[in-house]
């Protein structure tokens, strides 16, 4: 996912969070955004309780690769940020990616 696509700021983080829209499962929670310019971005915030740097880096990457395959940057006029949860680290990448598709696609309808 190139860096153009990503949410970086706190303050981003802050105004999406802040606009209350979400959805959620048992394993992410995606909060969702309008936004005016002409394509989508992607912010992933994993918990301290997940694990040790290492890990939570390695959940980031998992989940970044996830995002690049079901989302068309260039068409989604949406902010997205996607927070992982706990159970998502006792199951498989395949199982974790079709949760997170599902939470996806209620979140850009």
């Amino acid at each position: 996912m190139k860096k153009l696509y990503r949410v970086r700021k706190s303050e981003e983080f802050s105004s999406i969070i802040s606009r209350k829209k979400s959805t959620a499962n048992a394993f992410f929670v995606v909060y969702s955004s309008d936004r005016a310019k002409e394509n989508a971005r992607v912010g992933i915030s994993v918990s301290k309780k997940l694990g040790n740097a290492v890990e939570r880096n390695r959940i980031k990457r998992q989940v970044r690769e996830m995002v690049r395959s079901l989302i068309d940057f260039e068409t989604c006029p949406k902010d997205l940020i996607i927070i992982v949860r706990k159970p998502y680290v006792n199951r498989a990448f395949s199982e974790n990616k079709n949760d997170l598709e599902i939470a996806l696609k209620k979140a850009i309808i």
